[in-house]
């Protein structure tokens, strides 16, 4: 019999699912982070029938650069799902590539996901069908500034106003909690992606050169910056593209003054949305929020120089999390495994 009882719980690894428009990560009970891979899929069509080429890590390499047969798709887009079969694939390759071959009859795992605040029921449904269909016993939803602020060690479960801006790949997610709820929350559908798009829009209005994705996306982590230097200039960085004028690949020079002139934009917005949440909360958890400051979390966290923009604002004090990437992760796992947060999971 012990050998069956092990067999069972050697199946039944319980995960949780940071499921992000840029990149999805998986946490497995009592090990962690154990994967952390882009939210991208190829999608290979070969007379007529399509079938999955590629899942995450390999399939960000292709994008921009597939042929025809070859569709490189990424399956959520403002943080919630766009396409809803490619998405289940994706979440079925990653569930398999975490379990091996170890995935038992048996036992399906229990999954926790973490949804925007601001998706709708429709859009929770999808999530939950997805992970439904690619092998979950359970699945349990957690709102994404939750698992932020549990992934940030901010004291959620105590009667304390606090505020998280989550600035991930498709959504900023900005909220007050108190006493394992969410006070207020908007949700900004403006992020990393937004980002990206406007670089590659000012360079094209600026420069007339045509750039990628993925270039955009290199510029930005380099070189983001959400006020421009003192002397207007900064470090400089070369970029190459298309000439839209001559049609002709080309290579120009702009600098992180640019660069902040680009982001202005995306950035005023998760600006404006912080400013909504605090207009709008109540009196008593401001006065905590004076006291507890502003915590950022995702990957937008990182653009240099917003934590002090933020801070110059508002007038109240901004800190990033210790690991802002995998903030989301890492609250999920907790929420799952401690007793603790067990209040603020839904169940999808």
């Amino acid at each position: 019999m012990g050998f069956f009882n092990k067999l069972f719980k050697f199946g039944s690894q319980n995960l949780a699912i940071d499921l992000g428009t840029a990149n999805t990560l998986v946490y497995v009970a009592d090990q962690g982070i154990i994967l952390n891979e882009p939210s991208v899929v190829a999608i290979e069509t070969i007379a007529g029938i399509k079938r999955v080429k590629a899942v995450g890590d390999d399939a960000k390499m292709m994008m921009g650069k597939t042929p025809d047969s070859i569709e490189a798709i990424r399956p959520l887009r403002d943080g919630v799902i766009a396409d809803i079969e490619i998405a289940e694939e994706m979440i079925k390759h990653f569930i398999r590539k975490v379990n091996g071959k170890r995935t038992s009859m048996f036992s399906p795992p229990e999954i926790v996901i973490c949804v925007p605040s601001g998706s709708t029921s429709v859009e929770r449904r999808a999530i939950r069908d997805a992970a439904s269909n690619a092998g979950a016993s359970q699945v349990m939803l957690i709102l994404e500034p939750m698992a932020a602020a549990i992934g940030a060690d901010m004291p959620v479960t105590e009667p304390v106003g606090s505020m998280v801006v989550d600035i991930g790949g498709g959504t900023t997610e900005v909220a007050v909690l108190s006493l394992r709820g969410l006070a207020y929350t908007t949700s900004v559908r403006t992020g990393g992606d937004k980002m990206d798009e406007a670089i590659v829009s000012y360079v094209r209005r600026h420069h007339n050169l045509l750039i990628g994705e993925a270039t955009a996306e290199r510029i930005k982590k380099d070189y983001g910056i959400a006020v421009a230097p003192e002397d207007g200039i900064g470090q400089t960085v070369t970029i190459k593209g298309r000439d839209l004028v001559n049609g002709v690949p080309k290579e120009i020079t702009i600098n992180q003054g640019h660069i902040a002139e680009a982001l202005n934009e995306p950035i005023g917005a998760i600006v404006e949305g912080v400013r909504i949440a605090l207009e709008n909360t109540a009196p008593e958890l401001a006065a905590d929020i004076v006291d507890q400051g502003i915590v950022l979390t995702g990957g937008g966290a990182l653009i240099s120089g917003l934590d002090s923009y933020l801070r110059e604002e508002t007038g109240l004090p901004v800190s990033i999390a210790e690991d802002p990437l995998s903030c989301v992760a890492i609250g999920t796992g907790r929420a799952m495994e401690d007793p603790i947060y067990r209040g603020v999971l839904m169940n999808a």
